[in-house]
């Protein structure tokens, strides 16, 4: 049976990147023996401009029948005037939540064709691997209360609310725990145990799990030390596990040690691996409509949901390694090209990459 494939193109630079994934999608299913039905649907901007809400229930229906999901990215300023509840990442927080995508998994891989264009010494980032697992469904983005009000003194207040259950943090742990067993056995756990009372139960529950998994080794590290050791040694980390609002924040901070966010994907998934992808650089609404965005993120991306939602490790295997032919070609997009390289077009780098599949 063929496997069903939801692509949500969103808003800015969205579109034009997943139109370079499904054509790398029809390529592995036209010549590599893929099995996979596409579909479209709308998400973000683009769903309120065309029925009013940012994640309409029809699109809620695909997602729910599809085996993976593929997104573009959401936002743009023209929408930052409505009302928070109509705005485009309201669309993408509700489908994670309505998805159950509790496990956010962020690689921060550099390849060795890029080391010079990270803004970090090429000694410092050179064979950088590392992966953030965030946890993506609670914290901070989701607790309750939350809102601003005006105090007796007329004065407005803003307040949000972080909170975790042991459930939610031990789920998200062995995610991570397991990522560790099958890459160096080596797990960090980020919080701020020092300031905050959920981040003492983090740490505890946390710890706990660790005796499941005798074979890995556990750290902890605060947020704020963590944030400096990802610039001054990076390489001392494998994966990373945090709440929803520090993967955020750290896991941007990795995509610029690899020398763009252009190159980085992410995975999303449910407690049964369907999941959701998506490149992390946002909707870019400067770029948008230039065929100056990197597709690689998006592409990279693909290969993520070919292993972990279709079980597709050898066409994972063979979009990675096309990627990795065409850096070595010397094609890159301008966020990756060297002064006073020629940079390609969006639509070019993407044909490289499923010429490069054969």
């Amino acid at each position: 049976m063929s496997a069903r494939v939801l692509l949500l193109p969103g808003d800015g630079i969205g579109p034009e990147v997943v139109a370079e994934a499904r054509k790398l999608l029809e390529a592995l299913r036209r010549d590599h023996g893929l099995e996979v039905v596409l579909e479209e649907g709308l998400i973000g901007g683009a769903a309120v401009d065309a029925e009013g809400v940012p994640l309409p229930g029809r699109t809620l229906e695909q997602a729910r029948a599809a085996d993976a999901v593929l997104l573009g990215a959401v936002g743009g300023p023209r929408y930052e005037e409505l009302p928070r509840e109509l705005r485009p990442e309201r669309g993408l927080l509700g489908i994670r939540a309505a998805l159950g995508l509790f496990a956010n998994l962020r690689p921060a891989i550099l390849y060795p064709q890029l080391a010079g264009a990270s803004t970090l010494r090429p000694e410092v980032v050179a064979g950088l691997d590392i992966l953030i697992v965030r946890e993506l469904t609670g914290g901070i983005y989701f607790g309750q209360p939350r809102g601003i009000h005006r105090l007796e003194n007329g004065e407005r207040e803003g307040y949000n609310t972080l909170r975790y259950r042991e459930s939610e943090i031990e789920r998200i742990a062995r995610v991570a725990f397991e990522a560790a067993r099958r890459r160096r056995h080596r797990l960090c756990s980020v919080d701020k145990a020092n300031v905050l009372e959920v981040s003492e139960l983090w740490r505890e529950v946390v710890s706990r799990v660790h005796a499941e998994y005798p074979d890995v080794v556990l750290s902890h590290m605060y947020v704020d030390n963590a944030a400096m050791q990802l610039v001054r040694a990076p390489k001392q980390f494998d994966v990373l596990v945090t709440t929803n609002l520090f993967g955020d924040i750290l896991s941007d901070e990795a995509a610029m040690l690899t020398g763009s966010i252009g190159m980085l994907p992410s995975a999303s998934l449910d407690e049964r691996g369907k999941g959701l992808y998506e490149p992390i650089h946002g909707s870019a609404p400067d770029l948008a409509g230039q065929g100056r965005a990197n597709p690689l993120a998006t592409i990279l991306s693909v290969a993520m949901l070919l292993r972990y939602s279709l079980d597709q490790e050898p066409l994972a295997a063979r979009v990675e390694a096309a990627v990795g032919r065409v850096l070595d070609q010397g094609l890159r997009t301008a966020d990756i090209a060297a002064a006073g390289q020629p940079p390609c077009t969006t639509r070019e780098m993407g044909d490289a990459v499923v010429a490069a599949l054969a």
